[in-house]
């Protein structure tokens, strides 16, 4: 190969890697940019801490909020095939969950199907609960298992942690 030929060669590359370059400049190629961390669909509240007799029932009220333009099917939905909202407490946790006491939730119709009115929760919610707990401080990671929706979709199922210190004496 003669002298021209590396030289066409070599320019060629740098025309090439100069314009590979600018690609890499153009929208197209460059990552997305994200507003800041995702919200969640359903956000626990409070509270963080409470109270409670070691080995009697205690009542306590969670609370909880959806996300604004979203809602989620209400603990007793309108069809079998729709997922119910759920709290459970892990067994290990030292503490049991008794009983659950859940809103009724408020009819809601789809623009789409204005014949099926669905049972959800909107805006802020709050599950009483009567918890029994071993003496002793527990970090319990209860679990609320929701849908979500939209008025045109509805996302997986997801569960949350709802963390709450139970001080029993």
């Amino acid at each position: 190969m003669g002298m021209r030929a590396v030289v066409r060669a070599w320019v060629t590359g740098l025309a090439m890697a100069g314009g590979l370059a600018a690609a890499a400049q153009s929208p197209l190629f460059q990552e997305p940019r994200h507003a800041g961390p995702k919200t969640e669909a359903v956000a626990y509240l409070y509270p963080e801490q409470v109270s409670l007799p070691a080995g009697k029932p205690g009542a306590v009220a969670l609370h909880f909020r959806i996300a604004p333009g979203l809602h989620i099917n209400s603990h007793n939905p309108t069809d079998k095939l729709l997922i119910p909202t759920t709290l459970s407490i892990p067994d290990s946790s030292g503490v049991r969950l008794e009983s659950a006491s859940y809103p009724a939730g408020a009819d809601y119709v789809l623009p789409a199907d204005p014949k099926t009115k669905l049972n959800v929760y909107s805006g802020e919610f709050t599950i009483d609960v009567r918890l029994i707990a071993t003496a002793g401080d527990h970090l319990v990671e209860a679990r609320l298992r929701y849908q979500a929706c939209d008025q045109t979709q509805c996302m997986p199922p997801k569960t949350i942690t709802v963390p709450i210190d139970v001080v029993a004496k």
